[in-house]
């Protein structure tokens, strides 16, 4: 099990969902003639919505009650994945339940449009000697799937996707290292009455023709508060892109709910490195939020671990995406040989079609170690949902690299004492090289050259100096200000040409 699996998934199985009947008998392994359509899995999450919610039962004591080693202590066969005796073009592998999962899933293969129902099976794992021995009946069923397919070896089939966990998943570019993770839906993050984790009950997954590039998943989630049905397009590459279609069904008001959720670990960088007596320059699965909103402006927000628990929003109308990226791609900027956090992917969601009014929401959690996911962003609508209302809602989702904004993206910011002069606070922001920076000389600013703009709701700031930095090819801004007694601050920077954007527009909260 990844540190990830460990850190993040222990909240995410804690999720609650309701019992639902099956195409077929979990216990009878007979193979099911029912024809598949997607409209059925919407038309349960329907019906679901209608009855009281209960728990779904959970796994034996005996799978709960195991330390992390005994779990580790079984591991799936891949000779025996779903489709490896044939030629179709993906192959399926199965997690365990227990432990962090007390509910088991239940998984489906289609082919041909009939669904077959994959029961669980023990002897699909090895066992090592230290392996407990556990309980065969019950409520038992996987906690997971992993998808496989190839690469850049014709024989090889490279896993890229995982969904485990509540409504968790995430996925991975073809050179990348498993990072961040996204969710089906979030409801009520960071609300003092705790949040809920909607969890997937069921999966159904169309077998591939051979040489076939893209995997189709049917999910099936279920909550106290609201009922769904997922399908998820996936292609794998470069990148990995997964065009994702959901229908919600709300039980009850649904006042505070996250569409297109993300969750992230941020634990320090130049802007607190100071905190931390590490070795490593720094420690983050993602650096910053990434926004185009609905007016085509592109806003840069590094991320932060506060001291306490703090909310941004960013208002806006049909935002464009929004995303949690990872910029540093050198070793150099970690000195991690085994975490690789330089090959983590970035995220970005692109929603396909209109989300209305609402706020891009970044939710920063105090952390004190890696092991903590702490970040969350989101699309939050403006207006609540009424219970019993019907959701229709489509994005695309990308894995690996982030996308191309055109204008220069901020490489860094770091922040610290004034060293000279009054008492106060210095931030430097760098920026990438760009053809807009060519004609820039030292010392320079005005109309035709380079425009800085600077401004606060808090604080008044000097007007800002810019450099060339000679390592990046980029500017540097440099800019102070004087916090006195307050806790907070916010600040907003941008370099501008002739009127027009010539950066990014760099957002940052500064506390105490």
């Amino acid at each position: 099990m990844s540190r990830l699996t460990r850190r993040s998934f222990l909240s995410m199985a804690l999720g609650t969902t309701s019992l639902i009947a099956l195409p077929v008998s979990a216990s009878t392994n007979a193979p099911s003639t029912t024809p598949f359509r997607h409209a059925d899995v919407i038309e349960r999450a329907r019906v679901l919505a209608t009855k009281t919610f209960s728990h779904r039962p959970s796994v034996p004591e005996d799978w709960l009650n195991q330390s992390y080693d005994d779990y580790k202590a079984r591991w799936f066969r891949t000779t025996d994945a779903l489709w490896a005796d044939t030629d179709r073009s993906y192959n399926i592998d199965f997690f365990l339940p227990g432990l962090y999962f007390p509910r088991a899933v239940q998984v489906y293969s289609v082919t041909d449009g009939q669904i077959e129902h994959q029961p669980f099976n023990i002897n699909l794992f090895e066992a090592h000697k230290r392996a407990p021995d556990l309980s065969t009946e019950g409520n038992l069923g996987y906690s997971g799937i992993r998808l496989r397919t190839q690469f850049n070896a014709p024989d090889k089939k490279n896993e890229f996707c995982v969904f485990q966990g509540a409504s968790y998943f995430r996925a991975i570019g073809a050179e990348h290292a498993y990072g961040l993770s996204a969710r089906g839906l979030a409801l009520k993050t960071g609300d003092a009455e705790g949040e809920e984790f909607p969890e997937f009950t069921d999966f159904w997954l169309e077998a591939p023709a051979p040489g076939q590039k893209n995997m189709v998943v049917h999910a099936l989630m279920d909550s106290p508060s609201v009922s769904g049905a997922y399908r998820f397009n996936i292609t794998p590459g470069t990148n990995c892109v997964m065009d994702v279609e959901a229908t919600l069904f709300a039980r009850t008001e649904l006042p505070h709910v996250g569409l297109g959720p993300l969750t992230s670990m941020f634990l320090y960088d130049d802007t607190n490195r100071h905190i931390f007596d590490d070795f490593r320059p720094a420690v983050h699965d993602s650096e910053g939020l990434l926004v185009k909103n609905g007016n085509g402006e592109i806003l840069w927000r590094p991320l932060a671990n506060p001291k306490h628990l703090q909310i941004s929003s960013f208002v806006d109308e049909n935002p464009q995406g929004f995303g949690l990226m990872q910029r540093s791609r050198d070793l150099s900027d970690f000195a991690d040989l085994e975490a690789h956090y330089h090959r983590r992917p970035s995220l970005w969601v692109e929603p396909l079609g209109d989300w209305g009014k609402g706020a891009v929401t970044l939710v920063e959690i105090p952390a004190d170690k890696e092991i903590y996911d702490n970040i969350v962003a989101y699309w939050r609508p403006r207006e609540p949902f009424s219970a019993g209302s019907e959701i229709k809602l489509s994005y695309r989702l990308t894995w690996g690299e982030e996308p191309d904004m055109v204008l220069p993206r901020v490489l860094n910011t770091a922040s610290g004492e004034k060293i000279f002069g009054d008492p106060g606070r210095l931030m430097i922001v760098d920026f990438e090289a760009s053809p807009l920076f060519a004609d820039f000389v030292d010392g320079e600013e005005g109309e035709g050259i380079l425009d800085i703009h600077i401004s606060s709701p808090h604080v008044e700031t000097t007007d800002g100096v810019l450099q060339r930095n000679p390592e990046t090819g980029g500017l540097r801004l440099a800019f102070s200000f004087d916090p006195g007694e307050q806790d907070h601050i916010e600040l907003r920077a941008q370099l501008r040409k002739d009127g027009a954007a010539a950066s990014e527009v760099w957002l940052y909260r500064w506390t105490t």
